[in-house]
């Protein structure tokens, strides 16, 4: 499996862990608390799979980047967070980060 797809899954299980994260309110909601574990768990597996045939900087980048861009997605869907303009502008950039790194590591 390319280094690729293990990063894109390690993202959407960090995402998910993070989500559940919110969820568990404090590590006070059990089934949440678990999936945050089994997700965080899994994006680290998946990232270490990555880290096989990535650069560490690159990907550990487009893994942070990635990641807190979908988690701010999340909160604004799921939660209802507010996403102001400085906010937006700083996800927006977050992703242009990754765009170029990307660019920079082919």
């Amino acid at each position: 499996m390319s280094g690729y797809l293990f990063l894109v899954f390690a993202i959407i299980t960090d995402a998910f862990g993070s989500t559940m994260m919110k969820a568990s309110n404090g590590f006070k909601k059990l089934y949440p608390t678990i999936a945050m574990v089994v997700g965080l768990v899994l994006s680290f597996l998946s990232l270490s799979m990555a880290l096989k045939t990535m650069p560490l900087g690159a990907a550990y980048a487009i893994w942070s980047g990635a990641c807190t861009a979908l988690t701010v997605l999340v909160g604004v869907i799921v939660f209802k967070e507010k996403l102001n303009f400085y906010k937006g502008l700083g996800v927006l950039l977050i992703i242009a980060g990754v765009a170029v790194m990307k660019l920079v590591t082919d």
